[in-house]
């Protein structure tokens, strides 16, 4: 094997990994933030359930997490077994699943949770949405730390889908000049 070919398997396997972790610390950061407030002896339980987004960044957290954990065992073996691809369609494969849905779907779960987040936080004077974030505060500070470590795990899993753009487009004759070159990576 390569040296090339070795540290974009590494580089690979460390992303995977981070993604794995970084999503499911965002989704146990959400699930487990809660904030009871009474108002006029009513209490009124904040959690994660109450906002739609969050739901749906939770569902999209816990995707991405076992997709992750799936291709890091994958990145495991074929380091073992020492082989890059094992054919066109399952570099298809791996490229659609990590550019086409999990990719799109973690930015999209991100930009629907920040949108709902800002809405909380700013409020929306003109059709009289209040800012919960000041009855709130614990709970949107604590939703703010999972939509921060969401972007980082979008962020990992775009620059995987990259990878798996090189590991596609390398069987399609690009591979001479990457493997001849040692200086590109």
């Amino acid at each position: 094997m390569k040296i090339n070919e070795r540290k974009v398997r590494l580089t690979e396997l460390i992303l995977r990994c981070l993604v794995c972790a970084l999503a499911l610390v965002s989704a146990i950061l959400i699930v487990t933030d809660t904030q009871v407030r009474e108002i006029f002896t009513i209490q009124k339980k904040a959690k994660y359930t109450d906002m739609k987004a969050l739901v749906f960044l939770v569902v999209v957290n816990g995707i991405a997490a076992a997709y992750s954990l799936v291709h890091v065992a994958r990145c495991v073996v074929g380091m073992m077994k020492g082989s890059v691809l094992f054919s066109k369609p399952l570099a298809w494969a791996i490229f659609s699943g990590d550019q086409q849905a999990i990719a799109y779907l973690t930015v999209a779960g991100l930009a629907a949770a920040a949108q709902s987040a800002a809405f909380a936080k700013l409020g929306q004077p003109e059709l009289q949405w209040m800012k919960i974030c000041t009855m709130y505060g614990r709970f949107c500070n604590q939703v703010g730390e999972g939509i921060g470590v969401a972007l980082l795990a979008s962020v990992g899993m775009v620059l995987i889908s990259c990878i798996s753009a090189l590991g596609l487009f390398r069987l399609y004759g690009g591979n001479k000049a990457w493997q001849s070159s040692p200086s590109r990576w």
